[in-house]
């Protein structure tokens, strides 16, 4: 198959390339960014399989006319309230399969509504299936397959160490970090009493997770809390949470966004060079201690989780799944390996649903780990398990 990877150059997309172009059923991959020299430099630097044009994602009718000679779209053009949906219609319209690291609630909403579309073309879209949304999605769905009904699904991950990558296409502030401020000031929508509710960000949530301490990590806007209730009808109450050491500081700076006396663009600027500075903290603190960053009992919370709260044989339990990992990975790398992992499956007939969905809507968990561990050497997995699954009944 032929994959137009849009963004294929910056600091996600590079990931998912680099680990997609190995693929047996990818024949193509032709890596467009607004910037042609970097995306000509990044493809020269991968195999034969790899490309790369200029393209401005903003020119439909010239989108379009790459889309039309393309079997898949890899979409890592950011911020997603912007690009999502015009991006996703245009897939459709060229009659390509869709995939994307979408991680804005509000497009997600918007982009749910072409699941018609998308069915009646036969083909497979997949939102957001970078590391959240993506993992944690596919974290939850492992969760909700031990129980017999759920109610109640917390994602979450922690902030710190998520600094954008110093290798990107993209100059000036990260649209990540844009986005991250974005989830963190004005009202976000969560999932509550069985109805969507807009509520402040940053709001401390207890979570008492198998195995674990009891724990207190904020809500934060993302897609997460929107797309679970969409799939699993029974979920009330559906939160995306996030937790870090950098929240105190944080949590004020949101306040000055508020309050505009800083610019979210100043502000995205204040958590770029926040995150980098905890991430090398760590970094260095790993190396002098010979830290182990797998999750387990002395590690809280857990870095990266999802968890499930429900019924099983009559009795109200709760289950809760990690990523099993003893490497620090980049957000990069968290983010477009997931994608790779997605385009893998879809490419090999193993997502057969047809219509637009979030991961957890059309993809196993169980089929996503097994190959997420197949493809990625970056992976330290020990006792060979790539996720840990704590159950409150055992």
């Amino acid at each position: 198959m032929r994959i137009l990877a849009l963004g294929g150059s910056g600091g996600m997309g590079r990931f998912a390339v680099e680990t997609s172009m190995y693929f047996d059923n990818v024949s193509e991959i032709i890596v467009a960014d607004i910037n042609a020299e970097e995306a000509m430099k990044f493809a020269d630097s991968m195999n034969e399989k790899v490309s790369g044009i200029g393209l401005d994602v903003t020119d439909i009718d010239d989108l379009k006319e790459h889309m039309d000679k393309a079997d898949v779209v890899l979409n890592t053009v950011g911020p997603f309230f912007k690009y999502g949906p015009p991006i996703l219609e245009a897939a459709l319209d060229s009659n390509c399969h869709y995939l994307d690291i979408n991680d804005d609630w509000e497009p997600t909403i918007e982009m749910l509504q072409f699941h018609e579309k998308a069915e009646s073309n036969l083909k497979t879209a997949i939102l957001g299936i970078g590391a959240s949304p993506g993992l944690t999605n596919m974290l939850g769905a492992a969760a909700i397959e031990e129980l017999d009904e759920v109610e109640t699904l917390y994602t979450g991950w922690t902030m710190d160490g998520a600094a954008p990558e110093e290798e990107s296409s993209q100059s000036g502030i990260n649209a990540a970090m844009v986005h991250a401020v974005q989830q963190m000031t004005g009202t976000v929508q969560i999932h509550e009493g069985g109805k969507s509710k807009m509520v402040r960000p940053l709001k401390k949530i207890e979570v008492n997770f198998p195995g674990f301490k009891k724990f207190k990590p904020r809500i934060f806007g993302h897609p997460e809390a929107i797309t679970f209730p969409h799939h699993f009808k029974s979920i009330k109450n559906s939160i995306n949470l996030a937790h870090g050491s950098g929240f105190g500081v944080l949590k004020w700076i949101m306040r000055l966004v508020d309050w505009k006396i800083f610019s979210v663009e100043r502000a995205a600027g204040v958590v770029q060079n926040l995150s980098s500075s905890i991430r090398k903290d760590i970094e260095d603190q790993s190396k002098e201690s010979g830290l182990d960053l797998k999750n387990n009992n002395s590690l809280e919370p857990p870095s990266i989780y999802a968890l499930a709260i429900g019924s099983k044989e009559g009795k109200k339990v709760s289950c809760g799944a990690t990523f099993n990992t003893n490497e620090l990975i980049s957000m990069g790398e968290a983010t477009g390996i997931p994608l790779a992992c997605g385009l893998k499956l879809l490419v090999d007939g193993k997502i057969q649903k047809k219509g637009v969905f979030a991961p957890e809507g059309a993809i196993n968990p169980n089929e996503f780990f097994k190959e997420l561990h197949n493809i990625s050497d970056l992976l330290d997995v020990s006792d060979g398990e790539i996720i840990s699954i704590f159950r409150s009944w055992m």
